[in-house]
């Protein structure tokens, strides 16, 4: 059987997130669409929040599946 694919929102929020834990600038948002964008971008100043407090590695990871 196949498998659903995620929502494409809850995607670009993980891969924001992942973004803004490894430094990368939020300029770099790879995503055209508004919502996705939106997602995107709230998930970055998430994960750039969580780098600038120390939560890096298996901490931050924790709090990305957390949510």
């Amino acid at each position: 059987m196949r498998r659903q694919k995620r929502d494409m929102t809850a995607r670009a929020y993980e891969r924001g997130y992942q973004a803004g834990v490894s430094g990368r600038s939020s300029e770099s948002c790879p995503h055209t669409t508004e919502q996705q964008r939106i997602n995107w971008i709230t998930g970055w100043r998430e994960g750039h929040a969580d780098q600038l407090d120390g939560l890096i590695g298996v901490s931050g990871v924790h709090r990305l599946r957390m949510q």
